[in-house]
């Protein structure tokens, strides 16, 4: 049972502010989730996974240059702005080296991520395309904290 579930791209945070971040809310005695596997790109998201954000009270998620380009980070933010919006979890978005104007319109990365992301799942699943838009425009507009060095 977790506290606090961590969202972000492991290949641009996982070893600097995520880990960070998750050593201060341990020491602080918050159980926090935080996913240790490096994901490869296209494969399915885990079921524990997903079931591992419904127990928790918050989300913190980290919003970081590449972070749309992950389907994976994707699969998880929409569950989690489920989870906000069926249960009232709450959720933090944080910033990181990424101006928030960016990802609440989608320009820039995020922008040529989701070009991508249509390219792929044009012909099978562009709901889950559009999905995956609405809730980053969703949690994007959320009260932010934005970390542009550190």
């Amino acid at each position: 049972e977790y506290d606090v579930f961590l969202n972000f791209r492991g290949e641009d945070t996982r070893y600097t502010f995520t880990d960070h971040l998750y050593n201060a809310l341990v020491d602080k005695c918050i159980r926090t989730f935080k996913d240790n596997e490096e994901l490869a790109y296209g494969k399915p998201i885990k079921r524990e996974l997903l079931d591992a954000i419904d127990k928790p009270r918050m989300a913190v998620i980290i919003l970081s240059k590449d972070y749309a380009s992950s389907t994976w980070c994707l699969e998880e933010l929409a569950k989690i702005v489920e989870c906000m919006e069926d249960r009232g979890m709450r959720v933090l978005p944080i910033f990181y080296h990424v101006d928030p104007r960016d990802v609440q319109n989608q320009t820039e990365t995020f922008a040529s991520a989701f070009d991508e992301h249509g390219n792929h799942f044009k012909d099978q699943n562009i709901e889950k395309v559009k999905m995956w838009r609405d809730a980053l425009k969703r949690v994007a507009n959320l009260s932010e904290h934005y970390l542009k060095d550190g």
